[in-house]
């Protein structure tokens, strides 16, 4: 082997040992940089999990929000509260909160109706139980007075302040004091109404959900009156209780289902202007609760099938602010055979509240859409929040509500707060706090804001023409004193019940 390819060969060892040294090093330098990325990345991915633990400590539970914020924005007007609401599906059907609602079989069709559902919501409530929220109103009409209002500003004009606080409710619900109807003949009572059908999509799209039609209005015009009423409500689904095309439906709930809690509904009325309106085996009418062997055994049949059970009452005596013993006497064995809430209407102005057996009643809401009288009580009224869970335990708020000119608006907040004093008066064992949350207190008797009206002299008083003697004049009976006779002639007996002021409205 001559030098030359001697050299040939160290030069290409040589060459070898460089690349090999190269390779190394670049495998190396690869080497330490993927390592690297890995130590970047575990140390970015320690960084995030504990920011993202403390973090989560600082953040507090989301508020359960149980009344409106009274802070004025944007457009809202004042005194009115700012309330974020769930947006609705267009037309006057859409359902309150979101997705789509099963069809239910025919199977469980309830008063001709077919149970309604809605898919569960959120869970509330402190133990991850679900809620359902529902939101009561008064009495309703759209008769006289309130209809050329509405005819001349729409139908719409009740709500136009009240829609964000009925709408956003699971369900809401209303006393229907009027048949809806173009037919039948008046009644002779001192007050007769009947509303046209055409109110009925507007309430619908104020957002309620279900009304109570046991009352001494809804047979104003007869039963084909009565009929009409059924089928309008069914037509622009809107649920009803308290009436039926006969005794059987009459007394059947309505159950509706929210958040996987079902909740039946039952109408009565303790005031009626002859047994002729009660609802018979095969004539339409009302649930009467004059007796109460069925309406007991209805709220038992409901306890039986549902998780809550509400009776919507009609009851008690016009302009009175204080509960009779009738209403209270009902309330309890309501609740004893199985109501888990009370809720009623009839005496045109409020009345208190009161928790028998861990249960909620409310014993007037007064009136909502109705005509207004010289009476200020009458102008005032509420929207009732229900939150009741699955375990039947409610909690009431109350919103202050000034109606009148058939249209209710929220009070201002001074006038709210004496209303919430009031009504802390004329409670049993309740009172309302400033936010208008109900929460009990210790038993008392109510204090009745009502001055009764003077007496009039003795001298004044007719004498006995036998004795001379003065005998004191005896107080006319309100007419939900007496049960109204089985003898006596369908729909010809004047009301008994008369307002005290001209013009004013009659239950």
């Amino acid at each position: 082997m001559n030098p030359l390819q001697k050299e040939k060969i160290v030069i290409e060892t040589r060459a070898v040992k460089h690349r090999d040294v190269n390779k190394i090093k670049r495998n190396t330098w690869i080497t330490l940089g993927i390592i690297g990325l890995i130590t970047i990345a575990a140390f970015s991915y320690l960084l995030v999990w504990l920011f993202g633990k403390e973090s989560n400590k600082a953040l507090p539970a989301a508020p359960t929000v149980t009344a409106p914020s009274t802070v004025p924005q944007g457009n809202t007007p004042k005194n009115e509260p700012v309330v974020k609401t769930v947006p609705n599906a267009a037309g006057e059907n859409s359902a309150k909160g979101t997705g789509t609602t099963d069809k239910p079989s025919d199977s469980n069709v309830i008063n001709g109706q077919a149970p309604d559902s809605k898919p569960a919501a959120n869970p509330k409530g402190n133990a991850g139980q679900s809620s359902v929220k529902l939101t009561f109103i008064g009495d309703v009409m759209f008769s006289g007075n309130v209809e050329q209002l509405l005819i001349k500003n729409g139908w719409d004009y009740p709500y136009r302040y009240m829609k964000e606080y009925l709408e956003k409710a699971d369900i809401t619900i209303a006393n229907l004091e009027t048949p809806i109807s173009t037919r039948g003949t008046a009644q002779i009572k001192d007050y007769t109404y009947r509303s046209s059908p055409e109110a009925l999509p507007a309430l619908k799209a104020s957002g309620v959900d279900l009304v109570n039609t046991a009352n001494n209005h809804i047979l104003d015009y007869g039963s084909d009156a009565l009929l009409d009423t059924m089928d309008a409500l069914d037509q622009v689904d809107i649920k009803r209780v308290g009436t039926g095309r006969n005794i059987e439906e009459a007394y059947k709930p309505v159950i509706m289902e929210r958040n996987g809690i079902k909740i039946a509904f039952l109408g009565f009325s303790r005031n009626a202007p002859d047994a002729g309106w009660y609802a018979g085996k095969q004539k339409p009418g009302v649930a009467e609760t004059y007796s109460t062997k069925l309406p007991l055994e209805a709220i038992a049949n409901a306890r039986e099938v549902a998780d809550l059970v509400v009776v919507i009452a009609h009851w008690g005596i016009e302009r009175q602010d204080v509960a009779a013993k009738e209403q209270t006497d009902l309330a309890h064995k309501y609740i004893d055979e199985g109501a888990d809430l009370v809720v009623a209407s009839h005496p045109h102005v409020l009345q208190g509240f009161e928790q028998y057996n861990g249960k909620w009643i409310a014993y007037s809401l007064g009136n909502f859409i109705f005509t207004t009288n010289a009476e200020p009580m009458t102008w005032e009224t509420m929207v009732l929040d229900a939150e009741c869970t699955k375990d039947r335990k409610c909690e009431l708020q109350m919103l202050p509500v000034l109606t009148k000119g058939a249209q209710p608006v929220r009070m201002p907040e001074a006038e709210g707060l004496k209303l919430f004093e009031r009504m802390s008066r004329i409670s049993f064992n309740a009172a309302v706090n400033k936010d208008g949350k109900i929460s009990v207190v210790p038993a008392k008797k109510p204090v009745s804001d009502i001055v009764a009206p003077a007496k009039p002299p003795a001298v004044d008083k007719p004498a006995d023409k036998k004795t001379g003697e003065v005998k004191p004049v005896q107080p006319a009976k309100s007419s939900t004193q007496q049960q109204p006779t089985q003898n006596s002639k369908p729909n010809t007996t004047p009301s008994t019940s008369k307002p005290s002021q001209p013009g004013a409205a009659n239950p």
